[in-house]
């Protein structure tokens, strides 16, 4: 092998703009990070900076770098849709093809709810595709007096339960979601992610969510580079809601964040570990706290504070390790409605040891799985193209 351990980032929904099939989406003209910093005046990101993050596209504050640190380029998905379960799974060597239910507009069927409320023995509110933090105002006090459960939906391949972590429990959350989970495997109901949103509070100024959220996702449809790894005998570990997305399929350890400034913190505390294989990890407070808000001030506040943890991170690793840093679709907070975008995204691919480059423009996130894949001398997978050997 060439690299001892593989760290992977994903920057949940940090896209570089809109490519040739985001008009089928209403995406065209979509930029997450350009538009992060026309909004707000600039940005500064000295590390990805010097990593090439201004070659790719038009971002205030970020100068283009003639001679980077790390190789540089911009990935197109080749699935259909914008979802984190289809851009993860691509990642890792699954092409989605057909497009998985949503229920955005009509809410979930009559018969779906009936089944939820008779199997767990709750009333159900909501029913309808909303912001996370909204339907808690309209619907978190209503809750608390009759302890029927919030559900609702996004734009997202999603069932949403919402229900206080005190009063209705955690546990009892997490039970209906698993029951809620086993409903939709039905074909016509098949939602990607069921997701249990607990939160805290005692009015609808006071609410909010808790780090406590737990997704249960679908089963990949078959082996991915995860499963390869760790059938070989490599480490998998995965950091954040990484194990949630592929339902522990191929994970050999796991650790929960509570932000991504935490989950920085468990991959620097990990460069410490010797193991041989891959520390996957993603980071979804610009998504979930600040992308779907359309809160470009908050988003570059992150963005900021990633770059310095990454500035961090940097002398930990050691010559032998090799740092991945993509995105998993976008989420412009300066477009329309409150859903992700479809746009090209980022890659980054450092060492100590290499010059730099460009990758130019890869056809499929499989590339970064097919990379990973290469370099560990695994059974390739049936997308995507490896860029290892261009990494000189």
């Amino acid at each position: 092998m060439k690299y001892k351990r593989i760290f992977t980032i994903i920057m949940d929904s940090v896209g570089v703009g809109s490519e040739e099939k985001s008009k089928f989406y209403g995406d065209d003209g979509a930029n997450t990070i350009s538009h992060i910093a026309s909004a707000c005046n600039g940005i500064t990101l000295p590390t990805l900076e010097s990593f090439g993050y201004g070659n790719l596209t038009n971002i205030l504050g970020v100068k283009e770098n003639k001679s980077p640190k790390a190789y540089y380029g911009k990935m197109q998905e080749a699935s259909v849709g914008k979802d984190t379960l289809t851009g993860h799974f691509e990642f890792m060597g699954v092409l989605t093809t057909k497009p998985l239910k949503t229920f955005t507009d009509t809410g979930f069927p009559k018969e779906l709810i009936k089944e939820l409320e008779e199997k767990t023995g709750h009333k159900v509110i909501g029913n309808y595709s909303a912001s996370g933090t909204e339907i808690l105002k309209v619907l978190g006090e209503e809750h608390l007096k009759t302890g029927a459960m919030i559900v609702y939906t996004s734009a997202d391949s999603v069932l949403q339960i919402a229900c206080h972590e005190k009063y209705f429990g955690l546990d009892e959350l997490y039970r209906c979601c698993k029951i809620a989970r086993e409903i939709c495997m039905k074909d016509e109901w098949k939602v990607g992610r069921i997701i249990a949103r607990p939160f805290i509070g005692e009015t609808k100024d006071t609410f909010v969510r808790t780090a406590n959220r737990h997704d249960y996702a679908l089963n990949p449809p078959h082996k991915t580079t995860l499963d390869y790894l760790k059938e070989k005998g490599y480490d998998v570990i995965s950091i954040g809601k990484i194990n949630d997305i592929y339902n522990g399929c191929g994970i050999t350890k796991a650790y929960k964040s509570v932000s991504n400034h935490n989950g920085m913190e468990i991959m620097q505390n990990l460069t410490k570990e010797d193991f041989i294989g891959l520390c996957y990890a993603n980071l979804v407070d610009f998504d979930a706290l600040y992308g779907h808000r359309r809160n470009p001030e908050g988003y570059k506040m992150a963005l900021e504070e990633f770059d310095k943890d990454l500035a961090n991170l940097l002398p930990l690793l050691n010559e032998d390790d090799l740092l991945l840093i993509a995105a998993d679709h976008g989420n412009d907070p300066t477009w329309h409605g409150t859903d992700h975008t479809r746009e090209y995204v980022p890659i980054f691919a450092y060492n100590k040891k290499l010059n730099g480059g460009n990758l130019g423009l890869r056809k499929s996130f499989a590339d970064l799985g097919q990379t990973i894949n290469e370099n560990f001398n695994l059974k390739p997978q049936e997308i995507g193209k490896s860029f290892l050997k261009d990494l000189k």
